[in-house]
């Protein structure tokens, strides 16, 4: 894991661009040597895409992807049913 809690971009329902953004001014202006893009369900589409949009776009051969990790996680939803959904971390470091 990185350093702390700063370096993560946790993705949900904010515009697509806010979290390239953020990757970006964690890599630029805070010099973080790490960002990880978490995403849960319905978002990981959305994680991955900002992971390579960052990467491809706006810092082309300055980033890499280092590793990917899957999972899922079991918590109650709304009703008080348990379900299980699954969960990505990308782990994006300075090339």
């Amino acid at each position: 894991m990185g350093d702390n809690n700063n370096n993560i971009i946790l993705v949900g329902e904010k515009p697509f661009m806010n979290y390239v953004t953020g990757v970006v001014m964690q890599f630029t202006t805070l010099d973080s040597s790490e960002v990880i893009v978490k995403a849960r369900g319905k978002f990981i589409a959305k994680a991955v895409d900002i992971a390579e949009v960052a990467r491809k776009r706006f810092l082309e051969n300055k980033i890499v992807v280092d590793k990917v990790v899957i999972n899922s996680e079991d918590f109650k939803n709304k009703e008080g049913k348990q379900i299980r959904v699954s969960t990505i971390e990308i782990f994006i470091k300075k090339e």
